[in-house]
């Protein structure tokens, strides 16, 4: 049987336990179209949670939530849990660009062509941080907030900036631990 589907429950999870889950997530939320990439959902798909795809989809992560739920014949996550919608929504963070954003990146990186051409971003990423000195950056450039590969760069201890252009884009900047 089936878990149950909470913010936490990876992408790849859902699409290997509930049939027609990929149509279901598209049904959601177009952005979700990115999971008819087979890189993607054999790599992003692992590591990426419900709330970081609800993120991606510029969702509220227990509106996902719940219409994953629903969709599969669960209850809905009840108003008085644990989860709060104002906790777990997390838009592009409005601070103030840190000072090391600044500088001339050294790559930029398109994570919806490299997606095109069946490229996993988050290996394209690591690849070119490879080549890089402490200290220096790179930019990611994408039509949706990369969360997962933010969380991801995070927890490595690389420096991380988001901002959603006016274009409507998101530019990440990754900063090589130093």
């Amino acid at each position: 049987m089936p878990q149950e589907i909470t913010l936490e429950t990876k992408i790849a999870d859902l699409l290997n336990n509930y049939e027609g889950m990929k149509e279901i997530l598209i049904g959601i939320n177009p952005k979700f179209k990115k999971l008819n990439n087979p890189v993607l959902r054999r790599t992003l798909g692992k590591i990426a949670s419900v709330r970081q795809a609800a993120i991606v989809g510029n969702m509220d992560p227990k509106d996902l939530v719940d219409q994953l739920r629903k969709a599969v014949g669960q209850e809905p996550i009840c108003e008085d849990c644990e989860i709060k919608t104002d906790e777990c929504f997390i838009p592009v963070p409005e601070k103030e660009r840190p000072e090391w954003a600044n500088q001339a990146s050294q790559t930029t990186l398109d994570a919806n062509a490299l997606l095109d051409a069946d490229k996993n971003p988050l290996a394209e990423v690591h690849n070119a941080l490879r080549t890089l000195q402490p200290g220096q950056m790179l930019t990611l450039k994408a039509d949706f907030q990369p969360e997962p590969l933010i969380e991801e760069f995070t927890k490595q201890g690389h420096a991380t900036y988001t901002y959603q252009a006016d274009t409507g884009e998101y530019i990440t900047y990754i900063q090589k631990k130093g």
